[in-house]
């Protein structure tokens, strides 16, 4: 299904139930495999496994899903920046801030 995440705006049903997912996925052996490399789907930095978030690709503010294919392991700063962008608007972001000096 392709969605044009830019004009759904989920209801708050749709949201706390995508969050109740994600907990049980946070708690899950497959995030634990997930995250054990250490390493942030963002920066490509080494992290203790236990520092990594999870992080929705498209965020469920956007309509993304707390499905597996939609969750990556990352870093706390780059969740802190990447905040409600998609995917290509967080790279843009962050080629942007390499090009300031």
């Amino acid at each position: 299904m392709n969605m044009n995440h830019d004009l759904f705006a989920p209801d708050s049903d749709f949201i706390r139930h995508e969050k109740e997912k994600a907990k049980q996925l946070r708690n899950s052996s497959w995030w634990k495999r997930k995250r054990s490399s250490g390493i942030c789907f963002y920066c490509k930095e080494q992290f203790k496994p236990a520092e990594l978030t999870m992080d929705h690709l498209i965020p469920i503010a956007r309509g993304g899903s707390s499905n597996k294919e939609n969750l990556v392991p990352c870093c706390k700063a780059c969740n802190a920046k990447k905040k409600y962008l998609l995917p290509d608007e967080f790279a843009d972001l962050l080629a942007k801030e390499k090009k300031t000096p």
